[in-house]
């Protein structure tokens, strides 16, 4: 692909794992939306919520494999299902993809690869199969590798590394808090610093609230990257890990809304202010996380 197609204003899709439960998925245990993935009878919903990304405006789509992650899969012991669950993520969005006839990207999701939010300070061999294991089984699907909340220069470094060999771009995607750093209480410069790379498209604040997004833009702006965000609109300003609600003995699990809040007060119109604030900052990579759905990605979809 163009490695310089994030220089232009794209819109990235918006949160498929809390769009997936509005339409009616019932995840399992801490599956969450990999549920999806297992379970051949939601496979059609997953192209429906993908579609509805697409018609909503969205540039790229994003995998559906974000809790289909190795550690994930082996907690709820579904291991055998892993490359099934993965491939499955890949051909579903392809499929979308070739029904909706638009141009549009197909962003393989690597996730951190223990548990989200937080650093992962596990051997590096042990991190680095978990990453190559998941984009394996993806790169035949996609275009590009999108590293789907990270907490760390190390687990960015591994992936970029993985990355590499498979010859495919990555747009980088961090996790930021409250104080402006990473969960591994670096700052964004210093992990661009330690990983930035040749195969690097672009740089955005993953699952991060908009308030956050703002308070840290001008530092993104500052490293001569594409740059943008996936938003989250949960209540809850820290999101927390996914082990502190959801247990994989849960036959059916809660939803993350129900420990994390949703912010319903954040309409389309204040996503779009928010939006033309950033561009105008210097954004040209604008979407959604958890809790953004079709109607805030097709309001800011007239930006491009």
């Amino acid at each position: 692909m163009n490695k310089d197609y994030f220089l232009k204003t794209r819109i990235l899709d918006g949160g498929m794992g809390q769009a997936l439960l509005a339409n009616g998925l019932e995840p399992k245990g801490s599956l969450w939306s990999a549920t999806a993935l297992i379970e051949k009878k939601y496979h059609e919903l997953v192209i429906k919520t993908h579609l509805e990304f697409i018609e909503s405006g969205a540039d790229v789509i994003v995998t559906n494999n974000f809790s289909a992650r190795r550690v994930r899969m082996l907690q709820n012991n579904v291991n055998e299902h892993f490359n099934y669950a993965n491939q499955k993520a890949g051909e579903l969005a392809l499929k979308a993809k070739e029904i909706s006839k638009k141009n549009i990207l197909i962003a393989g999701s690597l996730p951190a690869q223990n548990d989200t939010y937080m650093e992962d300070l596990r051997d590096e061999k042990i991190i680095e199969k978990a990453f190559y294991d998941q984009a394996i089984l993806l790169k035949p699907f996609i275009d590009f590798y999108y590293l789907d909340v990270l907490s760390g220069s190390k687990e960015c470094k591994i992936a970029l590394n993985v990355i590499e060999k498979l010859n495919l771009p990555a747009l980088v995607g961090l996790h930021i808090k409250k104080n402006g750093k990473l969960p591994s209480n670096e700052s964004i410069s210093e992990v661009v610093k330690k990983c930035k790379s040749k195969n690097w498209l672009g740089l955005i604040f993953a699952c991060v609230s908009p308030e956050i997004i703002e308070k840290s833009a001008d530092e993104i702006k500052k490293l001569n990257l594409p740059f943008g965000y996936k938003v989250n609109l949960w209540k809850t300003e820290e999101p927390i890990p996914v082990h502190k609600f959801a247990s994989p003995t849960d036959k059916i699990a809660a939803n993350p809304v129900e420990t994390m809040g949703t912010r319903s007060e954040y309409t389309e119109e204040k996503f779009l202010k928010f939006s033309k604030k950033m561009m105008s900052k210097g954004a040209t990579i604008l979407g959604g996380c958890c809790e953004t759905k079709p109607s805030h990605i097709k309001k800011i979809s007239q930006l491009k």
